[in-house]
C-alpha cells in the first residue's frame, strides 16, 4: 500500500473527519509535503530488514512512509487522544505496532530487546520543538542500540549540532552531537510544508552513530562537565568558567594548571576549544586527581 497522508488534502480530510487540531502542549505540527518525507525515509536509509523507532507518530504521516519501506516499525506516541486515527491511517500496514507513553520515561533498550532482539535500530521523527535536546540526548547517550537518528528539528536546533569553535552557534549540544554522531542536514523545510504552519525554518537531520567517538577521554563524566560549565558563562574564560562550575571538583589553580598544561593562552574561552582539546583538558585533570 502506498503511503498518502503526504497529500495536504488528505491530511486535512482526516484531521476534519476525526475532529483534530493541533495540540500546543505536545508540539504537533503535521507535515504536508511529501517531498520532505521521501527524503527523510531516503536519509535515514531504510529496508526492509530494518526496524524503525518513530517518536510521536502524530496522525500516521511518517509512520506510512517509514512502514511501506522497514520490516518494521514502532511507533512512540504519548497522546491518546490520536488512537482512533491511528487506527485509521496505518490500518493499512501490519508491520506497525504503536506504543503509548512519554518517550523521555520509555525503556528503549528494551523495545530494542523485544521487538528486534538486541540488534541495533533505526530512529526517525518529526521531533516536537519543546523537548528536541532532551529526546536527542537520550538517543545518544542512552544504552539502546541505535545506528543512526534522522529527525525532523528546529532550523536554528540544526545550526547549533553542525556548528564549529568560534561560532555563534557552537556550544555543549554540538560537542555532545559531535561526540556520539556525524551530523549531517538533509534539507531546510519551510513552515509551508506543514499545517498549522510553525513560526520557524526547520530541518531535516541525519545523525549517524559512531561505533567509536572520535576522541577518547579517561572520564566522560568529567569531559562532558567541563563542556557545560565552560558554556553556561560563555563570556568567562574558560578557567574561570570550570573552576566556578556547579558541582564540578575543579580549582582555580587546578584549571591553570591543565590549561597550560595543554598549551591553551592563559585569556582562551571554552567557545574556542575543539572536541579534542576539551578531551585533553579533561585527561590532564584526570591525571591531577579529578574525579566526577
Amino acid at each position: 500500500m502506498e503511503p498518502y497522508l503526504g497529500n495536504p488534502a488528505y491530511t486535512i480530510a482526516v484531521l476534519k473527519s476525526h475532529g483534530i487540531s493541533a495540540r500546543k502542549r505536545f508540539g504537533q505540527n503535521f507535515l504536508i509535503d511529501p517531498g520532505v518525507l521521501s527524503d527523510t525515509v531516503e536519509a535515514a536509509g531504510i529496508g526492509p530488514d530494518d526496524t524503525v523507532i518513530e517518536i510521536g507518530p502524530g496522525i500516521g504521516t511518517l509512520t506510512q512512509y517509514l512502514a511501506s519501506r522497514a520490516g518494521k516499525v514502532i511507533a512512540v506516541e504519548i497522546d491518546r487522544s490520536l488512537e482512533d486515527v491511528l487506527a485509521d491511517t496505518l490500518s493499512g500496514w501490519k508491520n506497525v505496532r504503536i506504543l503509548w507513553g512519554d518517550i523521555l520515561k520509555t525503556d528503549l533498550a528494551a523495545i530494542v530487546r523485544d521487538e528486534n532482539e538486541g540488534r541495533p535500530v533505526k530512529v526517525a521523527a518529526n521531533l516536537p520543538y519543546y523537548i528536541t535536546t532532551p529526546i536527542i540526548m537520550k538517543l545518544l547517550e542512552g544504552d539502546a542500540p541505535v545506528s543512526g537518528i534522522t529527525v525532523m528539528v528546529q532550523k536554528e536546533v540544526a545550526d547549533r549540532m553542525q556548528a564549529g569553535p568560534g561560532t555563534k552557534d557552537y556550544g555543549a549540544l554540538s560537542l555532545a552531537v559531535q561526540y556520539y554522531a556525524m551530523p549531517e542536514c538533509v534539507r531546510i523545510v519551510h513552515p509551508s510544508s506543514f499545517v498549522p504552519q510553525p513560526g520557524v525554518d526547520s530541518a531535516v537531520m541525519h545523525l549517524e552513530k559512531y561505533e567509536e567517538p572520535p576522541v577518547r577521554v579517561l572520564d566522560e563524566k568529567l569531559l562532558f562537565a567541563l563542556i557545560r560549565a565552560s558554556f553556561n558563562q560563555r563570556r568567562k574564560k574558560l578557567v574561570n568558567g570550570i573552576s566556578s562550575g556547579a558541582g564540578l571538583p575543579v580549582s582555580k589553580e587546578q584549571s591553570e594548571t591543565a590549561a597550560a598544561a595543554c598549551g591553551f593562552r592563559a585569556d582562551v574561552r571554552g567557545e574556542m576549544l575543539t572536541l579534542a582539546e576539551f578531551a585533553a583538558l579533561s585527561d590532564a585533570l584526570t591525571g591531577m586527581g579529578v574525579k566526577m
